[in-house]
């Protein structure tokens, strides 16, 4: 299919907001939309890969062809690569279906516009919750939400809510509460074995509008401006270089090329851009700035007998919430659920949820192929090494009840600083690389509108925006933010 040369709306990323602003601003029959993808694209569920269909794997590791890889420094001396999607409905198509909101306190660092019960009506209009009604949850929206029951678990899903039980830990059988805390069962984004992402809740039902234009195989390379009005894009189409005009632009690349974008397109910071020689459209200091993401320690054990890998369990169906702290008890080793990577035991995730560490998404002129410099800063704050180490004791004692049944076994351990960092990795949940608030904070990039400061008709709509991290997985969280930004960016073009 070929490029439409405009649009009212130009869509870059079709990522899971990409998804959802695609198909809610061609709701408006009068309204052009053009959303441009540079992965791979399917137009109907016959067309969908068996790997991005299937919830109970990880298509994320070196062999896919669904994924961006970047090199990454997790902290100083440990480096890393993370995947970020590269396909219709982005990393929520080839993740774990994890579907938990923000707490009700998570939104009390947000602009006030931004309020709990100001999001309460888009978290309920993106669902349709099979376990749970009432006040707090949807049942008409675009993605499925169910919970595993504990007789259908995993055993160890089952062993581990009883241990955290006898630990003293609440129960915790609605994740998605305002003020959930305890242990109890993940709510999940899959129906009828389907992991449905985005793409397919949101977008793939709107294909056939006429005023809806999908293109996939599009590289977007930069923002054009007039003066600080963005009025187009610079595609790479095959091997063809285009410039696509747009009434208004909505970046929704992610939190790793969005704030890239930016910057290769003058909006950042000004000494940044000069010193790689591009022209300053406005001088934003925060693009790419200050990112947080969720640290995660594999802590390793072996089953004392054989555990045959079951193909239609989710990888997470119980978690552990205790203030800033997520204890996650995997189902499978990651070398069963990510084809490619070295051989793995299994392990139980402890994972740091409101870190204070942050970190930098910067142009890199050495990087390959344009790639960012991306340092994460990880346990950089001693707060965060602090509270991590009281999640290792949690899952260790959590651990040993376990193995008191049988049905493990625990390697002896030393957890030394050097076996931590050597055992350091993150949760692919990187947020705030392009953070919402005032036009008088020197770190922000968009409004509490998600426009972008100092320049008109261009909006960012994904997890970069987020004021702070969700303590909880962000994929509901950011589809949420896709449903309300989705009406602002209307009411803005309007204006």
């Amino acid at each position: 299919m070929s490029v439409p040369d405009r649009a009212d709306f130009v869509v870059v990323g079709g990522g899971t907001t990409g998804c959802v602003v695609a198909a809610r601003l061609s709701e408006d029959p009068a309204a052009q939309v053009l959303l441009l993808e540079a992965g791979s694209g399917y137009r109907s569920t016959v067309d969908l890969p068996g790997v991005l269909d299937d919830p109970y794997l990880l298509p994320v590791g070196p062999a896919s062809e669904h994924t961006w890889t970047y090199p990454v420094e997790l902290t100083p001396s440990r480096r890393a690569t993370v995947s970020r999607g590269r396909t219709l409905g982005g990393s929520g198509a080839v993740n774990g279906a994890y579907f938990a909101r923000a707490t009700r306190t998570d939104f009390d660092l947000w602009p006030d516009s931004w309020s709990y019960e100001k999001v309460l009506p888009y978290f309920r209009k993106s669902e349709t919750d099979h376990d749970f009604g009432g006040p707090y949850h949807g049942d008409n929206g675009p993605i499925p939400v169910r919970r595993r029951q504990l007789d259908d678990m995993h055993p160890f899903s089952s062993r581990f809510h009883d241990a955290a039980l006898a630990a003293g830990f609440p129960e915790d059988a609605d994740k998605n509460a305002p003020d959930s805390n305890g242990v109890g069962p993940v709510p999940l984004n899959i129906s009828d074995h389907r992991r449905i992402s985005t793409a397919v809740g949101y977008l793939l039902p709107a294909m056939g509008r006429r005023n809806l234009t999908v293109d996939v195989g599009v590289t977007v390379l930069r923002i054009v401006f007039s003066g600080t009005r963005a009025v187009g894009v610079d595609v790479l189409d095959g091997t063809a270089l285009r410039r696509i005009r747009g009434r208004h632009i909505v970046v929704c690349s992610g939190a790793v090329a969005t704030p890239l974008l930016l910057l290769t397109s003058g909006v950042g910071s000004a000494d940044q851009l000069v010193a790689h020689d591009v022209p300053v459209v406005v001088d934003l200091p925060g693009v790419g700035q200050g990112f947080v993401d969720h640290p995660e320690v594999l802590l390793p054990y072996r089953y004392s007998v054989p555990e045959a890998l079951r193909p239609q369990t989710p990888v997470l169906e119980m978690a552990l919430n205790d203030a800033d702290l997520e204890i996650r008890p995997y189902t499978a080793s990651f070398t069963d659920l990510v084809p490619g990577i070295p051989q793995m035991d299994h392990g139980i995730g402890v994972v740091l949820m409101a870190p204070r560490s942050r970190g930098t998404v910067e142009l890199d002129p050495k990087a390959p192929g344009g790639s960012p410099r991306i340092r994460y800063n990880y346990v950089d704050s001693a707060h965060d090494r602090r509270v991590l180490r009281r999640g290792i004791q949690i899952a260790e004692d959590l651990l040993e009840t376990i193995a008191k049944t049988g049905m493990i076994r625990r390697p002896e351990i030393e957890y030394s600083d050097e076996w931590i960092e050597s055992r350091l990795g993150t949760s692919l949940h990187m947020s705030g690389s392009c953070v919402m608030g005032s036009e008088f904070d020197p770190d922000a990039v968009v409004n509490d509108r998600c426009s972008v400061l100092g320049v008109e008709a261009l909006s960012i709509v994904d997890t970069s925006i987020m004021p702070v991290i969700p303590t909880r997985g962000p994929h509901a969280t950011a589809v949420m933010l896709a449903e309300r930004a989705s009406e602002l960016v209307r009411d803005a073009a309007r204006a």
